[in-house]
């Protein structure tokens, strides 16, 4: 699982993991909170200011662009970034052969990226924050890298070192509506939510399309207690996106909030049927599975 650019929504899934339910109807009990998947949407690091790359991102879990997002330039780089997603073994071994030849950062970021592709989240999260930190490159590229830490640190379950490398990406780079979207999920995590709930808005001041953020912003004020504010959020995002399953789960848990189980259930179900084997799917039937249950006895 790598730090690529990732769907606009996947990051919806990583808050709703840690909130499942997490106001239960009077007399339910509330479950345990879930592991927070890997699907969070990186930064894309902007290319050197003679470079030429574009970062358009596919649509798939956490995929690697066309042409990766890049902090240095070089046709090895290339090749070894382009490794990540079939080869990573393959891609570390190159980059501590470009170490071992004066790779630089260049080096340092693909080795980074192969030890999250390679299930080391925590290593290569650590060395993503050494390499922001200690980076010649400009401000934008730094923040990108910070934006990748912060999400391999999500990936590994640390959202207090997510946070912390989120909130050095937003010093470099603090009108970036990724990095912003990234610093309100850890936020959320952290149970940070009028700060979740600042940094959503700016985002969407600065993109209004942005229907992952309206999501995310209505998890925020829903754990407000703004349900209000929070259905509005959640209409805004099917105005934009009529199909999007994190809204409908998200409507679902208001819904069970306001005690119209009926209305959740719907959600949820729809939620299962269209989204099946992905973690908003997941989320929804463990949800149906508790609404099922019932109060505690």
């Amino acid at each position: 699982m790598s730090l690529r650019a990732a769907p606009a929504s996947a990051a919806v899934a990583t808050i709703a993991a840690s909130l499942l339910l997490s106001a239960a109807s009077p007399g339910q009990a509330a479950p345990p909170p879930a592991p927070i998947p890997a699907s969070v949407k990186p930064a894309p690091i902007p290319a050197p200011p003679d470079a030429s790359a574009e970062n358009a991102p596919d649509d798939t879990v956490l995929p690697i662009p066309p042409v990766p997002p890049r902090i240095a330039e070089g046709t090895e780089y290339d090749h070894c970034l382009d490794m990540l997603d079939s080869d990573p073994s393959g891609a570390d071994a190159l980059a501590a052969s470009m170490a071992a030849n004066g790779g630089g950062e260049a080096a340092e970021h693909c080795h980074a990226l192969a030890q999250v592709e390679l299930g080391n989240t925590e290593d290569g999260a650590t060395l993503l924050d050494k390499l922001a930190s200690g980076s010649g490159s400009p401000a934008s590229s730094r923040a990108a890298v910070f934006g990748q830490a912060d999400q391999a640190w999500t990936m590994a379950g640390k959202p207090a070192q997510a946070y912390a490398s989120a909130t050095s990406a937003l010093k470099l780079s603090p009108d970036d509506p990724d990095l912003l979207i990234g610093h309100a999920i850890a936020s959320i995590a952290l149970q940070r939510y009028a700060e979740a709930e600042a940094d959503l808005s700016h985002a969407l001041d600065l993109d209004p399309r942005r229907a992952d953020a309206l999501v995310l912003r209505a998890t925020a004020r829903r754990n407000l207690d703004r349900l209000d504010q929070a259905q509005a959020d959640i209409d805004a995002a099917f105005r934009l996106d009529s199909e999007n399953p994190d809204a409908f789960l998200e409507r679902g848990i208001i819904r069970q909030r306001r005690g119209d189980l009926a209305g959740a259930r719907s959600d949820w179900e729809h939620v299962a049927a269209m989204a099946p084997d992905t973690p908003t799917g997941d989320l929804a039937q463990q949800n149906l599975a508790l609404l099922e249950a019932g109060p505690r006895q």
